[in-house]
């Protein structure tokens, strides 16, 4: 697999395979996931030459990351890449008070509990080093600092007014002392990620489906923004929580949600192009964040392993030039999207 180098500020950086894997679906995302399938599942993203993986103390409440630890435990630690997040304590609760019932299943009984400061980010950064078994975490980001997780932007921006006065300096310390190569944002929205870009010294963000084959308004500030500060994005949610993956078919999921009318119309005449040029729409899905420049990683995840090495697979395929061209035509992509 293709890896792509990132040094921001001359620390040795971090090479990251084109394809990385989240793991947001090994905790019980949506459905139960056995840990043999798991496990499966891991192996046989290691065997398609993934060596990025990335975690949250949220996903599965723990689970995540506990499911990662036998994996990682028989890998040579400079071999992989490994990010996780901070931002959130978890904490040992009655089972009918957990965090996530009807989103996460078959979990440890926790609850989340939100802390930017700096002791809370130094405890969660000991938690995910305890869970996951390992020496190091190459990359922290502070997550879901956003409107989507909080519900607006005054609560969107007190979490930020939190974190920018107390817990970005643990992020600062940590990685000025080597603890980790780099720190940055795992986030819903690409404008709450340019104010942190704009307050902090941030070297990558993990943006969550808003800079994907449907949607580029991303490209409006921000994107440039991190071009010129040398700012690395890891790409979540390629398939916009599944349209891109599925096409536009009845029930199709878009942002967590079942698709709006005008969403369904979109992506139809996205995969009406693709099928001209005879492209699949989940090719051009995967493939088209990784030509921006500032892409570092696309991280789809996966339940099974046949979803890892399908994933991979679609790095393959050729896409002709003439596909974009024709989408930037139609209106069905910016004018200004990267795609050579």
């Amino acid at each position: 697999m293709k890896t792509r180098h990132f040094d921001r500020i001359g620390n040795g950086g971090i090479t990251f395979t084109e394809l990385g894997f989240g793991t947001a679906p090994l905790g019980n995302l949506y459905r139960t996931v056995s840990d043999e399938d798991a496990n499966a599942t891991l192996d046989a993203a290691w065997a398609t030459g993934c060596r990025y993986y990335d975690t949250a103390p949220l996903y599965g409440l723990g689970l995540s990351e506990t499911r990662l630890n036998p994996f990682l435990r028989g890998k040579k630690r400079d071999d992989y890449v490994l990010s996780s997040k901070v931002g959130r304590l978890m904490r040992a609760c009655p089972p009918e008070q957990r965090t996530g019932i009807g989103k996460f299943f078959d979990t440890p009984s926790r609850r989340e509990v939100y802390d930017y400061s700096y002791d809370g980010v130094m405890r969660s950064f000991e938690a995910s080093l305890e869970r996951l078994g390992v020496d190091r975490i190459d990359i922290l980001f502070v997550h879901d600092v956003d409107i989507f997780t909080h519900g607006s932007k005054e609560a969107s921006d007190q979490r930020i007014e939190e974190f920018m006065r107390s817990g970005y300096y643990g992020l600062l310390s940590l990685r000025d002392q080597g603890v980790i190569k780099a720190f940055g944002g795992g986030i819903n929205e690409w404008q709450v990620a340019q104010t942190l870009a704009e307050r902090g010294d941030f070297d990558l963000f993990l943006l969550a489906g808003r800079y994907t084959l449907l949607e580029q308004e991303a490209l409006t500030s921000f994107l440039p923004l991190c071009q010129k500060r040398g700012i690395g994005i890891v790409l979540g949610g390629p398939y916009n929580s599944g349209i891109l993956a599925t096409g536009p078919k009845p029930g199709a999921y878009y942002n967590y949600s079942e698709a709006p009318r005008d969403v369904l119309e979109r992506v139809a005449g996205i995969e009406a192009v693709c099928k001209r040029h005879g492209v699949r729409l989940i090719e051009a899905a995967l493939q088209f964040p990784l030509l921006h420049p500032s892409v570092v990683s696309v991280i789809p995840g996966g339940q099974r392993p046949s979803e890892v090495e399908s994933n991979r697979a679609l790095l393959d395929a050729k896409l002709p030039a003439a596909l974009w061209a024709d989408l930037k035509k139609e209106g069905l992509m910016r004018a200004d999207a990267p795609t050579a």
